[in-house]
């Protein structure tokens, strides 16, 4: 259970990221008491759907939020907030311009999502609502953390990907030559499980930092000034953007991950056994890595700093093959995945070929019941691979594993109001698939040089977790630790990815996904909405990866690449649907979710080329968007097409999404219903015996996209059914900024915050 206690004030100080975010919370609930107070067009949000409700309760309060994004400055109110656009120009300069003109100023422009992070006067923030070029406005919150065996488990040590030679020798697959960007709170780039195979050169190829500086300095304007635009000429070659990435490049800090999450991170998704007692070795051991830090010495961070981060591996993707993006971290949102600014970012990145892979959150459990619809975002956003975590009972067997119950469930439950004033949720099938996440073992930050101890924030606040491993007194530069959550359980589908890139260069991001998901191990017991497609399976994935074409992405983007078209590799026949992980032999799913609600299976998904495999097609319920990427002409011995330019956002045109062939398995599960185990509750074991028999519906002209609108519903959640049998389904399972803290700091499947003592870890009888 969580302990409680009466008084904040008491809590130790290991406790303070939580006294902070309950802080915050109950100022949210103070917020919302003042705001009812001050008459009910307030409280209704009557002055329009596009300024998000926690922003609104902020500006009509009678005293000033606790919270990094308002403040009153000589006796008005000022707030920092992120204005989404849907304006042609990619500059957004009329935005910028009217932005300075009512008193506020600028501080970025992004290249993710067309949106300006901005400080306006509180009450400047409707009249730029009301203009038609502005989308939605939302406050710049908080962002948190959510809070070897692992090769063994995941089915890395197969024939078909690498095997162990001898020490800590290998051969086979481990992600050379693929980049992975890791946005979390920093990396000790010289701990020993981050080194090459020689023990001294640096994999973690470079290093940015966004809490070095905030948004102002970055772009040297002063704070909370109006009249100020720091958005200009941030292009290639230029003095501006010099300047920028020198404000935010990581040099000089003797502790580049205070806090000690990134480091465990990056080990996760690509550490190298460095010969310690306890095999910590991660799944993409020669993958190079990108540092990009955006969450502080106790976890928080700004999302207006994580959009910027995103920015710059879409600016230097090309150019460092950053193939793969790991956000660990999440964020509350009330905004359907079409309007948040963090969803709309991690698309574009996506568009641009970066297959981004998402925390699910830890919010599966609250008040000893199980929560569905608690996906955090970015883990809302249909185009991204959303992890839950699995446990995997500290075992190499897959037989005993089961969804942790602090894993985060869909569905997804971010809303907007339609033309007509009512809130439309999303309610997409959210987790895509689950992962091990529970007490995994990784690199323990402590220093740049390993020349001292210093331990990181939470080791000093949690010493249990280093129990068993040595605790502070590990070897320098090679000290371990484990942690549990989602968070842990993003790294290992992230390495996961290198490792199919490596054996196929040519994969998008959507069909990484797909492959994810066919290939993967349905969990007992688990249904749709807790597991997604089941657990992750490297070695299928891997053999599944290696039979198709390695020129997809390029001849797509080219225009070569047609609907129905052969996408196998010269010679090669699908495996057989099945996998033999450590002497256990299982079927694979062989389930696909596709525009979030449809279930979809069948060898013609990977015989034949498949429209939604296009990176820049996004297709959720019964919306599709097109992105489309623009690049700088060539710069500074930089060809051409290297750092894009412009990532904009349109109505997909009427197009095939899927050909004839492709399986409907939707109609196997029926409507909605938790007691009946049927429609988005279907027990997924029972649904792949099904498929793997042959069940389901053969399309024979495939699905068409017509004027914009897919009719075809696929899985539907009846509000008035899901709601009917007591499912916790509301907006605010997703609590206010930082309170994922308190379900991401578990170290156990019990849902309790560590450390736990040695009676209670008898008593849970956990591994």
């Amino acid at each position: 259970m969580i302990r409680k206690s009466t008084s904040t004030a008491a809590w130790p100080a290991a406790r303070q990221p939580l006294r902070r975010a309950l802080a915050q919370s109950l100022g949210a609930l103070a917020l919302l008491a003042g705001v009812c107070a001050a008459g009910p067009a307030l409280a209704a949000g009557g002055a329009g759907p596009k300024v998000a409700s926690d922003l609104r309760l902020a500006i009509a309060a009678p005293t000033t939020a606790k919270t990094s994004w308002v403040a009153d400055k000589q006796g008005r109110r000022l707030v920092k907030v992120l204005i989404v656009s849907n304006s042609a120009d990619p500059d957004l300069k009329d935005l910028r311009a009217e932005v300075l003109a009512r008193g506020g100023a600028v501080y970025l422009r992004y290249v993710s999502v067309a949106a300006l992070s901005v400080m306006l006067p509180a009450d400047q923030v409707d009249v730029l609502a009301a203009r038609a070029d502005v989308l939605s406005i939302s406050p710049n919150r908080l962002t948190a953390r959510t809070a070897s065996t692992l090769e063994l488990a995941t089915g890395t040590l197969t024939p078909d990907v690498r095997r162990v030679l001898a020490g800590s020798a290998y051969d086979g697959l481990d992600g050379s030559g693929v980049g992975i960007a890791v946005l979390d709170s920093g990396i000790e780039k010289n701990h020993a499980n981050l080194l090459a195979a020689d023990g001294t050169t640096r994999r973690v190829q470079q290093a940015v930092d966004f809490q070095r500086v905030g948004d102002a300095k970055a772009v040297k304007v002063k704070d909370w000034t109006a009249g100020v635009d720091g958005s200009a000429s941030l292009y290639p070659g230029s003095r501006s953007m010099e300047r920028y990435e020198q404000a935010i490049r990581a040099v000089g800090s003797r502790r580049p991950d205070p806090y000690g999450h990134g480091s465990h991170v990056a080990s996760v998704a690509a550490g190298r056994h460095a010969g310690q007692a306890v095999d910590a070795g991660g799944i993409a051991p020669n993958a190079s890595v990108y540092d990009l830090r955006v969450l502080d010495d106790q976890g928080f961070g700004q999302i207006s700093d994580v959009l910027a981060a995103i920015d710059w591996v879409i600016y230097h993707a090309r150019e460092y093959n950053i193939r793969v993006m790991n956000l660990s971290l999440a964020t509350d949102s009330t905004e359907s995945w079409q309007t948040d600014p963090l969803a709309r970012a991690v698309r574009s990145a996506s568009a641009a070929g970066i297959t981004v892979v998402v925390a699910a959150g830890n919010f599966g459990k609250g008040g000893g019941k199980e929560r569905y619809g608690s996906i955090s975002s970015p883990g809302h956003e249909p185009s991204v691979i959303t992890v839950g975590s699995a446990n995997t009972k500290g075992s190499a067997s897959r037989s005993d594993d089961v969804v942790n119950h602090f894993s985060s469930r869909g569905p997804t439950r971010g809303s907007l109001l339609d033309a007509l004033g009512q809130r439309q949720i999303d309610n997409l099938l959210k987790p895509d698939l689950v992962a091990p996440g529970n007490r995994i073992v990784g690199a323990l930050a402590t220093d740049k040089d390993g020349s001292t101890n210093a331990a990181n924030y939470l080791i000093t606040a949690y010493p249990g977790l280093a129990a068993g491993l040595g605790g502070l007194g590990q070897t320098k530069g090679q000290a371990l630790m484990q942690l549990s959550g989602t968070s842990v359980s993003a790294p290992v589908v992230s390495g996961a990815v290198a490792l199919m890139l490596q054996a196929n260069p040519g994969l998008t991001p959507p069909l990484i996904k797909a492959i994810l998901q066919y290939t993967a191990q349905p969990l007992a017991g688990a249904n749709l909405l807790q597991q997604g497609a089941g657990l992750l399976n490297v070695d299928g994935a891997v053999r599944l990866a290696k039979a198709l074409r390695t020129d997809v992405k390029t001849a797509l983007e080219s225009g070569h690449l047609r609907a129905g078209a052969s996408l196998l590799a010269p010679g090669k026949d699908l495996p057989l649907p099945q996998s033999t992980v450590n002497g256990q032999t299982f079927a694979w799913g062989r389930l696909v979710v596709a525009g979030g609600r449809h279930l979809l299976s069948g060898e013609a998904l990977f015989t034949r080329f498949q429209p939604i495999y296009d990176h820049r097609l996004v297709w959720a319920g019964n919306q599709t968007q097109r992105l489309n990427v623009s690049y700088w002409p060539a710069v500074n011995g930089m060809p051409a097409n290297t750092f894009v330019k412009a990532i904009t956002l349109a109505r997909a045109p009427n197009q095939l999404l899927l050909t004839a062939g492709v399986v409907r398995a939707s109609d196997l599960v029926g409507t909605s219903s938790m007691p009946g185990r049927s429609g988005a509750f279907q027990n997924l074991t029972q649904l792949s015996a099904w498929l793997g028999a042959g069940s389901g519906v053969v399309l024979s002209e495939g699905v068409v996209l017509s004027e914009g609108v897919v009719l075809s519903e696929g899985v539907v959640l009846s509000e008035g059914v899901v709601l009917s049998e007591g499912v916790v389904l509301s907006e605010g399972v997703v609590l206010s900024e930082g309170v994922v803290l308190s379900e991401g700091v578990v170290l156990s499947e019990s849902g309790q915050p560590f450390p736990l003592n040695p009676a209670e870890e008898a008593e849970q009888g956990e591994p």
